[in-house]
């Protein structure tokens, strides 16, 4: 692939955030349907993660030749990340189905106002190439959203905990993988 000019140095913090959101994200819904998979009675859950999961994979698709192209430096978290995000997945699908999607408003709610405030400081700056991208999956990760919600999300048993731990983490994460 060739190499086109290299990205300012916050817009390559953005780009390792986004990669490493994306590919924590595919490890969330793989640990997920990894428990739903294997029980009765789940298949529809089962397509709904298979389907978000293939967007996910598309987003950390274009954040990989991101990283190729304009020669940005990945998260040396990535490891950590996946390995975490896939036992929330687990974890999360254990509690059931409820807290399962209570994960991805959670995880969603997040990132969506995370992309949100990416696209406005591009603009803002005038750098637009990646702003359409950034803008586009924030709006595929609200669909996820306002799908979990109508699916019970905040029925999840012990809702506020667990959405205020996932949120917590996932803004962690963030700041960590600007840098690391």
């Amino acid at each position: 692939m060739p190499r086109h000019a290299p990205l300012p140095n916050r817009t390559q913090e953005m780009v390792r955030v986004d990669h490493a959101g994306e590919y924590a994200a595919v490890a969330i819904y793989r640990g997920q349907r990894a428990v739903f998979e294997r029980q009765n009675n789940t298949s529809g859950i089962v397509e709904q993660l298979t389907e978000m999961e293939a967007e996910e994979q598309h987003h950390l698709a274009a954040f990989d030749e991101l990283i190729q192209t304009k020669g940005v430096r990945p998260t040396a978290m990535t490891p950590i990340w996946g390995v975490a995000a896939y036992g929330l997945g687990v974890a999360t699908a254990l509690l059931g189905e409820k807290a399962a999607h209570a994960c991805t408003e959670a995880v969603e709610t997040v990132i969506e106002k995370h992309y949100d405030d990416q696209v406005k400081e591009l603009e803002a700056k005038g750098e637009t190439e990646l702003s359409p991208m950034f803008a586009q999956f924030r709006d595929e990760e609200a669909a996820h959203k306002n799908l979990a919600v109508e699916e019970g999300a905040h029925e999840a048993p012990a809702y506020p905990l667990l959405s205020a731990f996932i949120k917590a983490g996932c803004r962690a994460a963030i700041k960590i993988s600007e840098k690391i």
